[in-house]
C-alpha cells in the first residue's frame, strides 16, 4: 500500500513521535491509533517462535505457545548447507505470518571466542565467513514471507559474564576481520529489516551509544536500511543512543526514556530531524510487516515436525568411525543414558522453546521394532555417580553387540546467562563411559550439547556422533544417521580442543567483570590452533561419512588477480564409496607475501554437494581481493599486499586435498609515514621509496670503500651488515657518520616525509 511516511511523520506530535521509540510492553510496538499506526509484535527465536501469550520475559522462564523447535545455530551451521538454512527460514517465516509476529528475533551470530560461552548453542560459528553466509541465507528465507529478522548481538558479545556492562577491549582490526564481518555479509546480501545492539561496552562505549558502529559502519558503510533496536533492557542514555542511530528501545520504560527525548528536544539538546529519522526507519519496518501480512497463514505443526527431523539429519556431525557405523540391521544394541529416552535437544534461556512434540531415539527404535535394550545408566540432569546404574550398563554392553552411550550436557551446565566453568562433562558420564568401553569393543558415544567438551575416552570408543542440540526431531533423525538411513553430513563449525588450556582466550576469558581484554587479536579458533602448531581433538571442518570422497583436477580461471576482478576455482568431486552421501567442499586462502600477522589459512568458500556412488560433480568458487584481504587500520580499508597467494581446496582445515598458486597485484598503497625512526628496511621494501634508499646504500659503500654493489667482508659479516642497515633508523646514519643533518633532511624529504627540525 502506497503510504507517506514522511507526511505521516509530520502529523504526529512530539510525544508520539518519542512514544514510537520504546516498547508498548515486552513484545510489542507502541500504536498510534489516530492515524492508523498500528502495533506490531516480535518474538524471540531463532530456531522456533517463542511467542508468550500470557506473562512475558526474556529468559524463557514462562510458558510461551507451542511451537516447533528446529535445531539450534550450533548445529545447523554445521550443515554447510545454505540452501537448508535458507529453507528452515522459509518455514519460519510461515509460522511468523500464522502467529502474526512480524519480527523474528535473530539469527545470532556472535564469534564462538571461547568455548565456555554460555550462549555458544545460539551462535553459529568461530568463523566470520561461515557465520555471514549461513546467516544471510537464513534472514533471506525468513524475510521472503514478508517477516522480518533481528540479527544479534552488536557486536563484541561473546561471554555471558556480566554481559549487560562488561566492556570488550578488542582492536579495530581484530573487530573488522572477526567479529563484524557476519553482520556485514548479512546486511549486504539480505538486509534484515532490524538490527539488535548487545548490552556490553565496546572499548568503554555501550554499544547502544555507539555512533561508530551504528551510524559509520553500519549504516554509513555497510547501507543498512532497517532500524536498530536494543537488546532488552541494553538501553545506556536514550537521547545519545538517538543520536547514535539506535532507533527501538526494548522492552517498555514506562515513559521514562519518552520523557527524556521530548525533553532534550525542547531544550535544543537534541535536533528533532534525528528523532523523525528513527521514527521513520520503524514505521518502513512496520508498515512493511502490514502490507505483507498473510492472516490465512496456518502453522502446521506436524509438518513442520518433520521438516526440523530432516534438517538435524544434515547437521550432525560423524567424529569418528571404525566402520561400526551404520549399525548392522538385527543387531543386538545396548542403549545406554537417559538422553536416549528423553534427549536434551535445546538451550536454556530466551531461545526455549516450548515444543510440540518429541521424539527420542528410543522411541523410534522401538517404533521400528529394533533389538535395542534400554539402561539409563546415569543421571542426565546432574553430576552424580550411580554405582548400581554403571553395573547395570556395562552389563547390558556385555551382551550386546554394540553399546550406544548416549551422553552429553545437563541443560545445567549451559545456558544464556552464564558461562560454562570447564569443557568438562558430567564425571559420572565419563566414568561410564571408560567402563562400557572397556567391557564393549563397539561402543558408540552420541553426543548432546551446544559446544565443545573433552572427550578424555575418545581413543577407547568405536565411534562417535555428534547431534549437538538438534531440536525436538532429534530422536527420529539419530535413529535414521545410526541404522544407516541417512548418511552423516555435517562438518564442526568449530575446534573441538584437546583441553581448555589450549584455547586462545584462556588466559583473558571472561575478564574481571569490568572489562574482558581481546588479546588474542585475529587468532580465533582454527586460526590460532594451526598458528601455534597445538594438536586438537577435532579440527574445524572436519566430519565423516559413510562413503568417501575424492578430489581432482583443481583449476583456476586465472593465474593472476587485481583489485577488480574475480577468480573462480573449480575442483571435480567424486564418491569414492558405495552409498550415496554428501561432501562439503571447502575452500581457503594463505597469505605468502610474508605479511606479518597473518593467519595461516582463512574459509573463504565452502559448497555442499550430493553425490551417487561412482558420481563427480564439478564444484565452481569465486574470489575477489576482498578474501585475500586484511583489515588496514591507518588505511582505513581492507588490503592485500601484492605477491604470491595460495588457495587450498579440501575435506577439512586440516584436511587439504589440492592447492593452486595465484598472483595478486594491488593498486592500493598503505600509507607511508617517513620521520628519523624509520628504518631503512622499511623503506627498501616499499616500491615508492626503494630506489632512494638504493641509491643512498650505494652512495654508502662507496664511502666505506666498497665496490658500489655490496659492502666488504665475510658472508657472515656481510650478513650482519645488512642485518643492521635494514633495521637502522634513518635518525642513526648520522651517528655512524653516514650522513650529515642537511642529507638526513634531504634523504627523509626525498622519502616524502617532514624535516627533522
Amino acid at each position: 500500500m502506497a503510504r507517506n511516511i514522511k507526511q505521516l511523520i509530520a502529523q504526529m506530535t512530539l510525544e508520539e513521535k518519542a512514544g514510537l521509540c520504546s516498547g508498548l510492553d515486552f513484545w510489542h510496538t507502541k500504536p498510534v491509533e489516530r492515524l492508523g499506526v498500528p502495533s506490531v509484535m516480535v518474538s524471540d527465536g531463532p530456531h522456533g517462535l517463542r511467542k508468550q501469550a500470557g506473562d512475558a520475559d526474556h529468559l524463557g522462564l514462562n510458558d510461551s505457545i507451542r511451537a516447533v523447535c528446529f535445531p539450534a545455530a550450533c548445529a545447523t551451521t554445521s550443515s554447510f548447507d545454505v540452501a537448508l538454512v535458507n529453507k528452515m527460514g522459509e518455514t519460519l517465516g510461515d509460522e511468523c505470518q500464522a502467529e502474526n509476529l512480524s519480527v523474528l528475533l535473530g539469527p545470532a551470530v556472535n564469534i564462538k571466542r571461547s568455548p565456555l560461552c554460555g550462549r555458544n548453542f545460539e551462535y553459529m560459528s568461530e568463523d566470520p565467513y561461515l557465520a555471514g553466509k549461513m546467516a544471510a541465507s537464513y534472514i533471506r528465507g525468513v524475510q521472503s514471507k514478508g517477516v522480518g529478522t533481528s540479527i544479534k548481538h552488536f557486536a563484541a558479545n561473546n561471554q555471558e559474564y556480566n554481559r549487560m556492562s562488561c566492556s570488550s577491549e578488542v582492536d579495530e582490526r581484530t573487530l573488522r576481520e572477526i567479529y563484524l564481518p557476519p553482520f556485514e555479509e548479512a546486511v549486504k546480501a539480505a538486509q534484515p529489516k532490524t538490527v539488535m545492539c548487545s548490552y556490553n561496552k565496546i572499548n568503554g562505549v555501550y554499544s547502544a551509544d555507539n555512533e561508530w558502529l551504528l551510524t559509520k559502519v553500519l549504516r554509513e558503510e555497510w547501507g543498512f536500511e532497517g532500524y536498530v533496536m536494543t537488546d532488552w533492557g541494553a538501553i545506556s542514555d536514550r537521547v545519545q543512543g538517538i543520536r547514535a542511530g539506535l532507533e527501538l528501545e526494548m522492552p517498555a520504560s514506562g515513559g521514562a526514556n519518552d520523557a527524556k527525548i521530548v525533553a532534550a528536544v525542547r531544550d535544543g539538546s537534541l535536533d528533532e530531524a534525528l528523532l523523525d529519522r528513527a521514527v521513520e526507519r520503524i514505521l518502513n519496518v512496520v508498515f512493511d510487516y502490514m502490507d505483507n501480512r498473510r492472516p490465512d497463514a496456518v502453522f502446521d505443526r506436524d509438518a513442520d515436525h518433520q521438516k526440523a527431523v530432516e534438517v538435524e539429519k544434515e547437521c550432525a556431525v560423524l567424529l569418528q568411525n571404525n566402520g561400526v557405523l551404520p549399525l548392522a540391521a538385527g543387531a543386538r544394541v545396548a542403549y545406554i543414558g537417559g538422553f536416549a529416552a528423553a534427549p536434551r535437544y535445546q538451550g536454556g534461556g530466551s531461545s526455549h522453546i516450548n515444543s510440540s512434540r518429541v521424539t527420542s531415539a528410543l522411541d523410534a527404535a522401538k517404533a521400528k521394532n529394533r533389538a535395542v535394550t534400554y539402561v539409563p545408566g546415569f543421571p542426565t540432569d546432574k553430576d552424580e555417580a550411580d554405582a548400581a546404574g554403571l553395573a547395570a550398563a556395562v552389563e547390558a554392553a556385555k551382551t550386546a553387540d554394540v553399546a550406544v552411550i548416549f551422553a552429553g550436557l545437563p541443560d545445567v551446565f549451559e545456558s544464556e546467562g552464564y558461562d560454562r566453568t570447564s569443557m568438562a562433562m558430567p564425571a559420572c558420564q565419563n566414568a561410564l563411559i571408560a567402563a562400557v568401553a572397556a567391557a564393549q569393543p563397539n561402543t558408540v558415544v552420541v553426543l548432546h550439547n551446544g559446544s565443545p567438551v573433552e572427550c578424555p575416552w575418545a581413543e577407547d570408543v568405536a565411534a562417535i556422533l555428534e547431534l549437538y542440540l538438534g531440536g525436538q526431531g532429534v530422536g527420529e533423525a539419530c535413529d535414521a544417521l545410526l541404522w544407516g538411513e541417512a548418511n552423516p553430513c555435517g562438518r564442526l563449525a568449530e575446534t573441538f580442543p584437546l583441553r581448555l588450556e589450549d584455547t586462545p582466550c584462556y588466559l583473558d576469558f571472561p575478564g574481571d567483570g569490568k572489562t574482558v581484554k581481546y588479546s588474542e587479536g585475529v587468532y580465533v579458533g582454527y586460526r590460532y590452533y594451526e598458528a601455534k602448531k597445538l594438536p586438537v581433538r577435532w579440527a574445524f571442518g572436519h566430519g565423516l561419512s559413510y562413503t568417501t570422497f575424492g578430489f581432482a583436477n583443481l583449476k583456476l580461471s586465472a593465474e593472476t588477480l587485481d583489485d577488480t576482478g574475480t577468480l573462480t576455482v573449480r575442483v571435480d568431486v567424486t564418491n569414492t564409496g558405495k552409498v550415496f552421501g554428501k561432501e562439503v567442499v571447502q575452500l581457503y586462502v594463505a597469505d605468502k607475501t610474508g605479511t606479518f600477522g597473518r593467519p595461516l589459512k582463512e574459509l573463504k568458500g565452502f559448497a555442499k554437494v550430493a553425490l551417487a556412488p561412482g558420481e563427480t560433480k564439478t564444484v565452481s568458487l569465486t574470489l575477489t581481493a576482498r578474501d585475500l584481504s586484511w583489515y588496514n587500520v591507518e588505511l582505513g580499508d581492507w588490503y592485500a599486499a601484492s605477491g604470491a597467494y595460495e588457495v587450498m581446496v579440501g575435506h577439512a582445515s586440516d584436511d587439504i586435498r589440492l592447492t593452486a598458486a595465484v598472483q595478486f597485484t594491488t593498486q592500493k598503497q598503505l600509507p607511508l609515514h617517513v620521520s628519523g625512526a624509520t628504518t631503512i628496511g622499511e623503506l627498501a621494501r616499499d616500491p615508492r621509496t626503494a630506489p632512494v634508499v638504493a641509491q643512498m646504500m650505494q652512495q654508502a659503500a662507496q664511502a666505506f670503500g666498497g665496490d658500489g654493489a655490496s659492502l666488504t667482508g665475510s658472508d657472515s659479516d656481510q650478513a650482519m651488515m645488512q642485518a643492521m642497515m635494514n633495521g637502522m633508523p634513518l635518525k642513526s646514519l648520522m651517528s655512524f657518520g653516514m650522513m650529515n643533518a642537511e642529507q638526513l633532511d634531504g634523504l627523509i624529504a626525498a622519502c616524502g616525509g617532514a624535516p627533522q627540525g
